[in-house]
């Protein structure tokens, strides 16, 4: 019997909903074959089955909440394993208490007093499954008050103490400033509550704001070349049924910044003071979803040509809007794009996604006056907005790092040529 539990998918993630199971019962089930889609507050994961078998078993029905360390279901792989105890018969039958002892050594004789010795066993009243599932929540057994019978640790209590550990980290992480909510009209105003998405968003806006020290260089690129090049290319990248935008072109030449300025493909890691340099570049973009912002990125954009970014961008933000973004599709990014240009706007000020270290902003192209040689032209521009993480990141950096991205776009052929 193999006993699948719903394990910590990372990204901050204890608990998620159980939207769909793909079998039932007595199926039979393949190694690798989606078991059950979980709605989490950041993506909906398909979890697959970690063996071939037929299940005996499952976790909580549709629409029930599931947690870190629960089983999702019990898989009869043809192995043999000890008859484990019900857990009813665990948490109320008195005759399956179990105690765990804990202790590197007996002592035999002292010449201290009893008031004076401190003792170094210590007896814990609590059942298997709550030991198991201490463990996996990371939960110090030895530390937390039994509400069952005779002080018996029971599964409640272990969930009881991870939630509260759970908020004491994230308040370690986050010091966050509560202010006194003024009293509102009842009458005349409408209480909602947030989504899950939005919840995470926000814990996530208020981890960047409070850890990364931001500052922003804005900067405007004639780009009428770029402009001429897309026209020019965009009968054949329809022949080749690709939708051709200008964010190709924008992560090419990011791509090619990044090989150059290094620092910006970084992370900081401020309790070893260390730069984590990334020997990838994944590319994140900014994707608006009714239901918020999600921010996938374009894995290894620097080995893709300019028609596949463009293919890429179309299925990540396809994967969004039907949400089935999953947790690869977020993790591991390097540098993201924001593009507020869609809605009309020029400039803005774009929050770092942490722990990467820097993110753009992309405007509205426009048609404006400039300068060149001494004569007024109407030349094509592109608005650009630069978040740096002040702390690896200095101003002149990102002068730099802005000067080569500007050339790229300024002279489009480098893109191809490079």
């Amino acid at each position: 019997m193999y006993d699948f539990k719903f394990a910590d998918i990372g990204e901050g993630i204890h608990e998620g909903v159980v939207l769909k199971w793909e079998y039932k019962i007595g199926d039979v089930i393949e190694e690798g074959e989606t078991l059950v889609l979980i709605e989490t507050d950041k993506v909906n994961a398909e979890i697959p089955s970690p063996v071939t078998g037929t299940i005996t078993k499952l976790g909580p029905p549709e629409g029930e909440i599931v947690n870190v360390g629960e089983t999702l279901a019990v898989i009869d792989d043809g192995t043999t394993t000890e008859k484990p105890v019900s857990e009813e018969k665990e948490e109320n039958g008195a005759s399956v208490v179990g105690s765990i002892e804990i202790g590197s050594e007996v002592i035999s004789e002292s010449n201290e007093s009893e008031d004076e010795a401190k003792p170094l066993l210590q007896k814990v009243r609590a059942t298997p499954v709550a030991r198991k599932l201490a463990k996996d929540l990371g939960v110090d057994i030895t530390q937390v008050t039994g509400t069952g019978e005779n002080g018996r640790v029971m599964k409640k209590d272990i969930h009881e103490v991870g939630k509260q550990t759970k908020q004491v980290h994230q308040e370690k992480q986050i010091e966050k400033s509560f202010i006194q909510m003024p009293t509102f009209d009842k009458e005349r105003t409408t209480r909602e509550k947030i989504s899950k998405l939005r919840k995470t968003i926000a814990e996530n806006m208020v981890l960047s704001k409070s850890t990364i020290p931001h500052t922003t260089v804005m900067d405007e690129i004639i780009v009428s070349d770029l402009v001429d090049l897309r026209r020019s290319q965009k009968q054949l990248a329809t022949q080749k049924e690709v939708k051709l935008t200008y964010m190709p072109f924008i992560i090419k030449a990011l791509t090619l910044s990044l090989k150059e300025h290094r620092i910006f493909n970084s992370s900081f890691d401020q309790e070893t003071d260390e730069v984590i340099y990334k020997n990838y570049m994944n590319i994140g973009i900014a994707v608006d979803t009714p239901s918020g912002l999600l921010v996938p990125n374009i894995k290894d954009a620097n080995n893709l040509g300019i028609f596949e970014i463009a293919k890429q961008i179309q299925y990540i933000k396809e994967k969004a809007l039907n949400k089935k973004i999953t947790l690869d599709d977020l993790r591991d990014g390097s540098i993201s794009i924001t593009n507020y240009g869609v809605f009309d706007s020029t400039f803005g000020v774009p929050v770092i996604k942490f722990p990467e270290v820097a993110i753009i902003g992309i405007g509205k192209i426009m048609k404006k006056p400039v300068v060149i040689d001494d004569e007024m032209v109407i030349k094509e521009v592109l608005p650009l907005s630069l978040s740096i993480d002040h702390r690896v990141i200095d101003g002149g950096d990102a002068g730099r790092f802005l000067q080569t991205f500007k050339g790229y776009l300024g002279n489009p052929m480098l893109l191809l040529l490079s």
